[in-house]
């Protein structure tokens, strides 16, 4: 999938223009595809979710969107503040909210800045998150390490926020293939990566960039 989004004041012009320019790639490539028998078009099918820094930064023009409480913040803003904001926008759109516990580890990042985040560091306590997003019937728990952080989210912490019940998604400081294969074996079932898009201008440099990444998921 693709995620539009950032932590610091990224307008709602600047989010909404990216998501409509992604759908219309993507539709030119499902409609190549449909030309091309050697083709197959739902590999063009990538959902285009929004990874949202606030209210302010919404695209009627997404398929979904991570609709979340940064459980581990310290401002009421972030934990449901936001949330009521955009919440009869999003239900009025008919963009599908996907309920999402954000856990910010260290070292965290500009985002654990932004969002006045006590950061996590045990395994306890990413558990306890884990365990209170369940109970708050969220299907998705995201552990985020910040981005361009120095180093991921450890194997350990990894695996005391997987549960047989939730969707785990990874991000922060992944940047290699053995990394995200760690990442993979302690239970994430999503890898997120963006700061090595943005460290590559060059397309093809990119292009094997990711597919060394992806080739330690596989």
């Amino acid at each position: 999938m693709i995620l539009i989004g950032g932590s610091t004041d990224t307008s709602e012009i600047k989010v909404h223009s990216m998501v409509q320019a992604i759908q219309k790639a993507l539709e030119l490539r499902i409609w190549a595809a449909t030309q091309d028998a050697t083709e197959d078009e739902n590999f063009w099918k990538v959902p285009v979710i929004l990874f949202p820094g606030g209210a302010h930064a919404l695209s009627a023009s997404a398929d979904g969107i991570l609709f979340m409480m940064l459980m581990n913040s310290r401002n009421p803003q972030f934990l449901v503040g936001e949330q009521v904001r955009g919440a009869v926008w999003l239900d009025e759109s008919g963009v599908e909210m996907l309920p999402t516990g954000y856990v910010i580890c260290e070292p965290g990042g500009k985002v654990g800045e932004v969002g006045e985040a006590d950061l996590l560091s045990t395994e306890e306590e990413i558990k306890a998150h884990a365990i209170c997003a369940k109970g708050f019937g969220m299907e998705i728990l995201y552990l985020e390490a910040g981005s361009g952080a120095s180093s991921p989210i450890s194997p350990k912490l990894i695996k005391a926020g997987s549960t047989s019940e939730n969707c785990l998604f990874v991000g922060g400081g992944i940047r290699s293939a053995e990394q995200a294969k760690a990442a993979k074996d302690a239970g994430a079932s999503w890898i997120v990566t963006g700061t090595i898009v943005e460290e590559h201008e060059d397309m093809n440099d990119l292009r094997q960039a990711l597919s060394n990444l992806i080739s330690g998921l596989n």
